[in-house]
């Protein structure tokens, strides 16, 4: 009898979830808000392959769950698709506090809630600026009745026409006090008088995070480091998240500005990179239902994971170190 021995073929080999590129999606153009995510990218410090890249999308989070990707964008609407069963999880902050301020003109002597009462407040309907200013004045016991706002009105070129006396702004928002179009101006921060909400957050679709946490651990570590890097001096991190910005390229002198306006949101005193608690997401639930916005249909709990964090620090307690930075860069 004659026994035939064929080699086994050679197996086919199928591309894994976890070899796979993931995506990071940015809910705004590339600029200061996203220098960590850039810096990480162009820094190498994702050991896997995640795509960073720019999407701004009305329907942004669910564009993060159908696929399977990973998101930066605003506490408020993360927070609003989930109540409306968007099946995501937050797992870090990039903005730990809200980036929301109220901007006067000097000349005005506005610089407190309780000098706005009777004045008219440049705003956007339904925004993050929009319900945070109104969960100020209420927590303060101010009468909002008696405030005018004026929808459509947040630019500060509506506040220098004398359109408004004041706006709603993002902090980075503000013009630079040392170019042409400069102005002086008050600004009240609503976490100077009790609001703190997450302001920026990351976040991924949940068969994400269920899948491959491990995947989530390195996109969380690799984001520390590239805040650390941005922070840590800036004559070495513009020039990188200048490069590769596209066809409209980011002005050097405005990007550290913006930078040095949202460095507290990044790097609070006392803080760590990307950690919220529990107590911020509280009062971003309370205030949304306070605005009538949504209804608490998925709890926190369901939504909002720190596990990531506790696991990533506690790993790698150098991530943590203050020395990476200093105040005067």
């Amino acid at each position: 009898m004659l026994l035939l021995l064929r080699p086994d073929a050679a197996p086919v080999r199928v591309p894994t979830a976890s070899s796979a590129a993931v995506k990071l999606l940015l809910d705004g153009p590339y600029g200061a808000r996203f220098g960590g995510e850039l810096a990480a990218s162009r820094q190498g410090y994702f050991s896997s392959r995640i795509e960073v890249a720019a999407q701004p999308d009305p329907d942004f989070v669910q564009t993060i769950a159908r696929q399977h990707a990973i998101g930066v964008t605003s506490g408020q609407k993360f927070l609003l698709a989930s109540w409306r069963g968007v099946a995501v999880t937050a797992f870090a902050a990039s903005f730990l506090d809200t980036s929301v301020s109220i901007f006067t003109l000097e000349s005005s002597g506005l610089r407190r809630p309780a000098d706005l009462v009777g004045k008219r407040i440049g705003y956007r309907k339904a925004s993050e600026g929009d319900v945070v200013f109104d969960a100020m004045m209420a927590q303060l016991g101010l009468p909002r009745s008696q405030i005018a706002k004026v929808p459509d009105r947040d630019s500060f070129e509506a506040l220098r026409a004398g359109e408004v006396d004041a706006v709603i702004a993002a902090i980075d928002a503000q013009p630079d006090p040392a170019s042409s179009n400069s102005m002086k101006l008050n600004v009240i921060k609503p976490q100077d008088y009790g609001i703190h909400v997450p302001g920026l957050v990351y976040f991924a679709s949940t068969a994400l995070v269920h899948e491959q946490p491990s995947m989530i651990a390195d996109v969380l570590q690799g984001l520390i480091r590239g805040w650390q890097f941005t922070y840590a001096d800036y004559a070495r991190s513009v020039p990188v998240l200048l490069a590769g910005t596209g066809p409209t390229a980011l002005d050097p002198v405005r990007l550290r500005f913006e930078l040095q306006q949202q460095r507290s949101l990044v790097l609070p005193t006392g803080g760590r990179i990307g950690d919220y608690d529990e107590s911020r997401w509280r009062t971003l639930r309370d205030i949304l239902l306070f605005a009538k916005l949504g209804e608490e249909d998925v709890p926190l709990a369901q939504t909002v994971n720190y596990q990531f964090l506790r696991d990533v620090y506690r790993r790698s307690p150098d991530l943590a170190a203050p020395g990476a930075w200093s105040e005067q860069k």
